[in-house]
């Protein structure tokens, strides 16, 4: 009976560890050109998984300061700095989901679902849904 218990309690410590892995900052790729975007930061506040904007990389044309002009929720007319894009995704014992992740470059907001490269934790998978469409985007973990 001790063994199952001392059995169960690794397991669930496990399952955490793994849940706390994508937390820390992730750069994001740009889909059309291949080029860095910006870094996310992700992290937890109670069982919940959330992310913002911690820095954009130069692009020709953005101006200083960009703020979120095409969103239509709570985060309309806020800085990107600081912009919190991915919100309340929970984790299910495989992956976060149950949240959403809002493109600030057209303002929408997606489903999403957020999971690690098992073959290499330094990638994160991140997918947005409208209804059955998806898109699928590749994190890289920044090295600290």
């Amino acid at each position: 009976m001790k063994q199952l218990i001392l059995a169960a309690i690794f397991s669930l410590a496990g399952i955490y560890t793994f849940a706390q892995t994508c937390v820390g900052k992730w750069t994001t790729i740009d889909d059309e050109t291949g080029k860095k975007k910006s870094t996310v930061e992700l992290y937890r506040y109670k069982e919940y998984l959330y992310g913002k904007i911690t820095y954009l990389y130069p692009r020709e044309g953005r101006e200083a300061n960009p703020k979120c002009t095409k969103c239509t929720d709570d985060l309309k007319d806020q800085p990107l700095i600081g912009l919190k894009i991915v919100r309340y995704m929970k984790w299910d014992g495989e992956e976060w989901e149950g949240g959403t992740i809002t493109d600030p470059e057209n303002g929408k907001v997606y489903s999403a679902k957020i999971w690690l490269d098992p073959d290499n934790p330094d990638k994160l998978f991140v997918r947005g849904y409208i209804g059955p469409f998806f898109r699928t985007q590749t994190w890289l973990r920044v090295a600290e």
